[in-house]
């Protein structure tokens, strides 16, 4: 969930195109030497943790986890209130 404002900083494609970036392999090369620095990350860096539940955020420039911004009704984003939950009944499952 997150808010209006916020869904201009959604990224557009989860993961990079890895035809656009050209071959991935050079003529002659020896992987034992380049192994460790021609490695992919799809995410590009490590993703903070959500700051209630401590768990990993999937998102990138969200603080908060999927299910507790379901949970709470808040932006994963921004952490702003999207909805008044007093008399629901919600369940992360």
């Amino acid at each position: 969930m997150v808010c209006e404002k916020c869904e201009a900083k959604l990224a557009k494609v989860a993961t990079p195109d890895p035809w656009k970036t050209g071959p991935a392999r050079k003529i002659n090369e020896n992987k034992a030497l380049s192994s460790a620095k021609d490695r992919y990350n799809p995410i590009g860096k490590t993703l903070p943790p959500c700051r209630i539940c401590r768990q990993k955020v999937h998102q990138a420039g969200s603080h908060y986890c999927q299910a507790c911004a379901y949970k709470k009704a808040i932006c994963a984003m921004c952490g702003k209130k999207l909805m008044n939950i007093k008399n629901y009944k919600q369940s992360s499952t």
